[in-house]
């Protein structure tokens, strides 16, 4: 039996499908700009790159709960 994946990881799947690039691109976009606050680098993905909220909210806390900030 597999385990279910939870938390931010369970949108993968819908990112990779709706905007057709890897979840890698979008932690590197983030990777790069390390500066920011959680909702401002939310608030980039949604104006620069169209990701919806909820997207962008689980990539930023994905990103940001495996780098430690």
């Amino acid at each position: 039996m597999t385990d279910k994946v939870k938390g931010p990881a369970s949108y993968f799947p819908s990112i990779e499908a709706k905007y057709g690039r890897p979840v890698q691109h979008w932690l590197d976009l983030i990777a790069a700009r390390p500066e920011e606050k959680h909702m401002e680098t939310v608030a980039w993905l949604k104006a620069e790159h169209g990701l919806g909220h909820g997207h962008a909210n689980a990539l930023v806390a994905h990103h940001r709960a495996g780098a430690g900030t």
